[in-house]
């Protein structure tokens, strides 16, 4: 969030062996299994993050739990989107917004996380289209 690589590559990295352990514990949790992604995802290790992701979402589906199963579909998106997969990031972008979850205008438009998306049109499209209204 205060864009210094140097520091979030050191946190990220103190923090995969850890969660990593979590993971392997529970191996059919997808919420542990997604935030192993986002690490990943952090310290650039691509193909990693993605195959955990995609394990996330198939642990999760929100079919078996609205709440988390939306999460999972969230958190894809900022994986891909961390991993240079812009777009597969505004594809599960798209579909987490039609379910219920804590996607807003607000949050896309101001939180760090989106930030490989902006000035991608189809991510600025998605948020002005999030735009409140009078």
């Amino acid at each position: 969030m205060i864009k210094d690589e140097s520091k979030a590559r050191s946190a990220f990295a103190a923090l995969r062996a850890e969660q990593e352990k979590r993971a392997q514990a529970q191996p059919d949790y997808g919420p542990a299994v997604c935030i192993l992604a986002l690490i990943d995802a952090g310290l650039g290790r691509k193909e990693e993050a993605l195959r955990e992701i995609r394990r996330a979402v198939e642990l999760m589906p929100v079919a078996k739990d609205s709440l988390n199963g939306a999460d999972m579909i969230q958190y894809s998106a900022i994986v891909a989107a961390w991993a240079g997969e812009k777009d597969v990031a505004l594809e599960h972008l798209a579909k987490a917004l039609q379910l219920p979850g804590f996607l807003s205008y607000g949050r896309l438009k101001l939180l760090p996380w989106w930030d490989p998306l902006r000035g991608d049109p189809r991510f600025e499209r998605i948020v002005a289209s999030l735009t409140p209204k009078e």
